[in-house]
């Protein structure tokens, strides 16, 4: 289930909450909407991997130290895996780093959660099919005035308007790691383990050491355009690093070993 900025997952949607994309809502937001802003503060706000990867970049800072400065981690969750939150400001207000009088300041760039609100995301691997289904809802807050707006969309034209499907691509790779942890019964990563799963997922930079400054490609059999992409491509290094963690963790045939032990090139 992709997380909202402050949606409960633990609310149970009714059917006639639910909407396809063909479905329509009314909503606008921007400077001329008296609760302009107001959905940047008092919230906990989750960052996938995509999100912090897009951020890194726009900031251009070293993956390390964006999740020290803009991160807090938290872990106990019922997949196993720690969950990383965007770091809000102390006082009461507890407003988005990122947020200013004007707006966002990293709008081009800003997490996943931000982009589809006032949506909120389901989706599950159908196990009968194996791909992906999903619904969306209206997240509703109180002080939200955009639902007064006149403007409508449907569901699939916000998608596109806000370019939340790669967000939504790379999110359900990750929910299928979050889902086996779920289904395994992994409680708590080992130490080893919580470090390989931040370094694979938050931390590309490091990642994408680890493969080509030491013996990985001696142990596993990529093809010279997969070692390219993964080489100069992040997306395609963090696509390949919810493949590696599924075989490093939990043993699924995500990516071959080698058998004759040859260095590719």
């Amino acid at each position: 289930m992709d997380q909202t900025a402050r949606w409960d997952p633990r609310t149970s949607l009714k059917n006639s909450d639910r909407m396809s994309r063909n479905d329509c809502f009314q909503f606008h937001c921007g400077p001329t909407v008296p609760c302009f802003t107001e959905c940047c503060r008092k919230l906990d706000l989750a960052l996938t991997p995509y999100d912090v990867l897009r951020l890194c970049k726009r900031l251009d800072m070293a993956p390390s130290d964006f999740l020290d400065d803009y991160t807090v981690i938290k872990a106990g969750s019922r997949h196993g895996f720690p969950e990383f939150s965007l770091k809000m400001g102390m006082d009461g207000e507890r407003l988005c780093p990122f947020v200013s009088e004007n707006g966002c300041t990293v709008y081009e760039d800003r997490p996943g959660a931000c982009r589809i609100y006032p949506l909120g995301r389901a989706s599950s691997k159908s196990r009968s099919t194996n791909l992906n289904e999903e619904f969306y809802f209206l997240v509703k807050e109180p002080h939200c005035k955009g639902f007064e707006q006149s403007r409508r969309w449907a569901v699939d034209e916000w998608i596109c308007d806000q370019e939340i499907e790669q967000y939504n691509r790379l999110n359900d790779q990750l929910m299928e790691l979050y889902m086996l942890g779920f289904r395994r019964g992994l409680a708590q990563l080992s130490t080893q383990q919580l470090q390989m799963f931040v370094m694979a997922c938050y931390n590309l930079a490091k990642f994408r050491e680890f493969i080509f400054k030491t013996s990985f490609l001696t142990k596993f059999q990529l093809s010279i355009n997969e070692i390219d992409l993964i080489r100069n491509d992040d997306v395609a290094l963090l696509e390949f690093s919810f493949k590696w963690l599924k075989f490093a963790l939990f043993g699924v045939a995500s990516i071959k070993l080698k058998s004759d032990g040859n260095i590719a090139s």
